[in-house]
């Protein structure tokens, strides 16, 4: 059992680093670079505060808690900080799936339906839910308030997802006329197709990586509800690390399928070395 523990902690602390050093340079590539920022973007950076938080408050208190550290506090801190942060991350991945199903829906009039300062109150309003759903929690200490509220938010992405590839279909197909008829694909509303699209995979392989990294979790609260009596405190706390993992692999994803966001951290991590090194 100790054992265990330890191979737990092992592999949450290097997680835990690279969340807090992986979202802290997003969030400052957000900040430093005007250029980058849109409406899609408010919501990523919304989902990189979240991560942070994991990285910097949650993973420490759960790794203190392995090593049989914060005891009492453990249940009272960590559930409270985890579902609020967890439905901070799976209501901002629902609206993004949302918000890149309307981009495609609606694509020539996107723009002027979601503005950067929408997007802004939304992830805010997104935040305050979470908040009170975390209390609500906090408060009834049942997973049969939860379960629902996360499996609605698997519907209605699922629901999105479904959604964007039906367009993209008939979009390829427009395309294909389109490059036939005109012989390029240099027209606006096109290209505007194109980087739509793009813009839909690259959110869908986000969706991918948090469902995998909250399947677990997802499970055990399923089992917890058929069998009350059911504890497993160790698949609890691996389920918790896998899931906490997704916060570390976020800024890698981000960095790997978003070219612009990929350049303006290049920069920030340019400027880093140079302070460091006094250049």
């Amino acid at each position: 059992m100790a054992l265990l523990a330890v191979i737990n902690c092992a592999v949450n602390v290097p997680f835990s680093f690279m969340a807090v050093v992986g979202n802290s340079l997003l969030l400052a590539a957000f900040i430093t670079t005007p250029g980058i920022r849109s409406p899609s973007y408010a919501f990523l950076c919304s989902l990189a505060v979240s991560d942070l938080l994991v990285g910097l408050v949650v993973q420490p208190i759960h790794i203190l808690y392995l090593l049989n550290f914060l005891t009492l506090l453990y249940p009272a801190i960590v559930w409270f900080s985890t579902v609020f942060l967890v439905t901070v991350s799976m209501s901002t991945m629902t609206t993004i799936s949302l918000d890149r199903f309307l981009a495609l829906y609606c694509h020539m009039r996107y723009p002027s339906l979601m503005t950067e300062k929408r997007a802004s109150y939304i992830a805010i309003a997104l935040w305050v839910a979470s908040f009170v759903s975390a209390c609500l929690y906090a408060s009834s200490k049942n997973l049969m308030f939860l379960f629902p509220v996360y499996a609605l938010y698997l519907v209605i992405t699922t629901f999105s997802y479904t959604g964007i590839y039906r367009i993209l279909r008939r979009h390829q197909l427009q395309i294909q006329l389109e490059h036939q008829a005109l012989g390029n694909l240099n027209n606006e509303n096109t290209c505007r197709l194109i980087s739509s699209r793009k813009s839909a995979i690259n959110t869908f392989i986000f969706y991918i990586f948090m469902l995998l990294c909250y399947s677990p979790t997802l499970v055990l609260m399923l089992v917890r509800i058929h069998r009350p009596d059911l504890r497993e405190p160790l698949a609890w706390d691996f389920a918790r690390s896998i899931l906490f993992m997704n916060s570390s692999i976020n800024p890698i994803l981000f960095c790997w399928r978003l070219r612009e966001l990929r350049k303006a951290v290049y920069k920030v991590l340019d400027r880093c070395v140079k302070f460091v090194t006094g250049q």
